[in-house]
């Protein structure tokens, strides 16, 4: 299926997130993964609200009161670290600068 160009614009939050999710699916660019999840919701054939994300999380049955999320937050943060920064901006793109010349 042939692909077309468009512009969007997003909140940098949301920018900063696609490339992220990008990035961490081994995806070539967030044009990539924005097909990807355009086309699974179109597939899906759901039109209305969003989904609930009641019922998504397990709590342990070791640590109901979550006495040990500290940590457990914690070591989650300090392996994401460990990751690679997305960076923002432009950085991957060319840009030709635009040389003036006179003939005279």
């Amino acid at each position: 299926m042939p692909r077309r160009p468009i512009s969007i614009t997003l909140d940098t939050d949301n920018l900063t997130w696609l490339k992220g999710r990008a990035s961490a699916g081994g995806l070539r660019s967030v044009s990539e993964l924005l097909n990807q999840l355009v086309t699974a919701a179109r597939q899906a054939g759901r039109i209305g609200p969003s989904r609930s994300v009641v019922g998504t999380i397990d709590i342990d049955a070791a640590d109901p009161l979550l006495e040990g999320a500290d940590a457990a937050v914690r070591a989650l943060f300090d392996a994401s670290l460990g990751r690679p920064l997305v960076r923002e901006g432009r950085a991957g793109s060319r840009v030709r600068a635009k040389v003036n010349k006179r003939r005279g």
